[in-house]
């Protein structure tokens, strides 16, 4: 069993305005076959803990710990914690042109496992995945996410998510404009690799929907940079009808509810 322990994690941003502290004491313990749904209003960082999780150079740690089974994830570069079992599926996944996602995958592949897969198993291995993403075989040959629309690049993660099998899957925002099917398609996507590789998920969202197809162990409230709550799926089912206004820091303004 792999375990991600997040403790007291302390991060900021540059801005033109200066410094500004996002992260204020996070900490957070997954195991293996985990799935912890993180809820929380707009702008409360959960997108941040993922980011800086995964190693953006954006976002600066100034004090906790990271461990991946015991090592220090915040000493890594971020293809180094890919290749520890980190996976970041992103809000906006970025378009590469010129570069295929047939060989963007089998190159990461390579690094992750620190060999090349046989060809025609892989060949094989990448065919069935895509089938059953429901992806149009021509993908293969694309660029990275060139001209996708915003439901196939989120497809393209959850395709890379298959075939890289990491030992934990954050996931941000996975959910945000897909259509009804699209958000089935994807979700069985993620319950199928997880199923066959038990890995512990992330999940960050604003909505409950996605929780009915990929069921939290934990659901967390994220509000002013650290948990401030924890409890079972019940606990989504109180966000959605009553918001996250208590769980907000005195004196502010929240229109964001589960927007």
């Amino acid at each position: 069993m792999a375990t991600l322990e997040i403790k007291d994690l302390v991060a900021h941003v540059e801005t033109k305005d200066g410094i500004k502290q996002i992260l204020k004491g996070a900490s957070l313990t997954v195991n293996s076959g985990e799935t912890h749904a993180i809820m929380g209003p707009n702008g409360s960082g959960k997108s941040t803990l993922a980011y800086t999780l995964a190693g953006h150079p954006k976002y600066i740690v100034d004090s906790g710990q990271v461990l991946l089974d015991g090592e220090d994830v915040l000493k890594m570069t971020p293809d180094e914690r890919a290749k520890a079992g980190l996976f970041l599926a992103m809000q906006y996944p970025v378009e590469v042109p010129g570069v295929s996602m047939t060989n963007f995958l089998r190159t990461a592949k390579t690094e992750i496992d620190g060999k090349a897969p046989k060809l025609k198993t892989w060949t094989e291995e990448l065919t069935e995945s895509m089938k059953r993403l429901k992806m149009d075989p021509k993908f293969a040959t694309r660029s990275v996410n060139e001209g996708f629309s915003g439901g196939e690049k989120k497809r393209a993660e959850v395709l890379q998510l298959e075939l890289l099998r990491p030992k934990f899957a954050i996931l941000d925002e996975t959910d945000s404009g897909l259509d009804v099917d699209a958000l089935r398609i994807v979700s069985e996507g993620v319950n199928r690799a997880k199923e066959a590789n038990n890995f512990g998920i992330l999940m960050v969202t604003h909505y409950t929907r996605i929780l009915k197809y990929i069921k939290p162990d934990i659901v967390h409230v994220f509000s002013d940079g650290h948990f401030v709550k924890t409890g079972g799926p019940e606990l989504a089912d109180e966000l959605e009808e009553q918001g996250y206004d208590q769980y907000l820091p005195a004196g502010s303004d929240s229109e964001s509810a589960l927007a």
